[in-house]
């Protein structure tokens, strides 16, 4: 089964300087039949502008992911780690007790454009910690990289959940084809170009979400990236 969950049904947050579309149930946007996909809880696509940001605030009990499509973003928290996230790069931050952070756009000219991804634990209470990695230019040249996994398979970041996080740069014309063991789901999440799902259009902003497929077939319209998320 594949349910397709299209960019302009998600919620939406506007303030002055952020533009945020949830792909579920988020803040002030409340959908009964939007609260996650398995132990992904949170897909936010957030537009910041230039200067501005999340000011110092707390979380528990959660691993965040920030994964900049466009600009910089700079990370600021209470473990004492600063830095910037551009392009090409991966951040994970495990909130486990507790841990303070701030986000903004690094840039005083150009706006910031990122996903922000919450992921259940494993358990609760957990130490918190921080991961960042460059993904390398075979996360973007083809085929599935994998990018994050709860054991940090071959360099990728550690996430403390049964979950496989694979990021997909395709060429125009350019196909994979996932295969999901059995019991496993995945969700997919366009955020570039055009691609088609078993056929289905998907545009940039477009997910879905695969359950009781064996095998799904991903195939480029046009230049397209996308994150596929393989969750238990």
């Amino acid at each position: 089964m594949i349910a397709i969950r299209e960019r302009s049904r998600r919620g939406r947050t506007r303030l002055g300087w952020l533009d945020s579309h949830h792909t579920f149930s988020f803040g002030e946007y409340r959908d009964p039949a939007q609260m996650g996909f398995r132990s992904l809880r949170v897909l936010n696509e957030d537009r910041v502008a230039p200067g501005a940001g999340f000011g110092s605030h707390g979380h528990r009990d959660m691993e965040i992911l920030s994964f900049v499509l466009s600009g910089a973003l700079e990370h600021r928290d209470s473990l004492g780690n600063g830095s910037i996230v551009r392009p090409g790069e991966l951040q994970r931050m495990s909130a486990g007790t507790g841990i303070r952070h701030s986000e903004f756009n690094h840039s005083a000219e150009q706006p910031l454009h990122f996903l922000q991804i919450w992921i259940l634990p494993e358990r609760q209470g957990l130490p918190p910690g921080y991961e960042q990695k460059a993904l390398g230019a075979e996360a973007r040249g083809g085929g599935l990289q994998l990018v994050a996994d709860r054991h940090g398979t071959d360099g990728a970041l550690t996430i403390h959940q049964d979950v496989k996080v694979y990021l997909a740069s395709l060429a125009a014309g350019e196909r994979v084809t996932p295969v999901l063991p059995a019991g496993r789901h995945a969700w997919v999440q366009l955020t570039r170009g055009i691609a088609a799902l078993d056929g289905e259009e998907l545009r940039e902003g477009d997910g879905a979400g695969i359950s009781d497929e064996a095998s799904i077939a991903l195939q480029a319209v046009t230049g397209a990236e996308l994150l596929l998320f393989e969750l238990a």
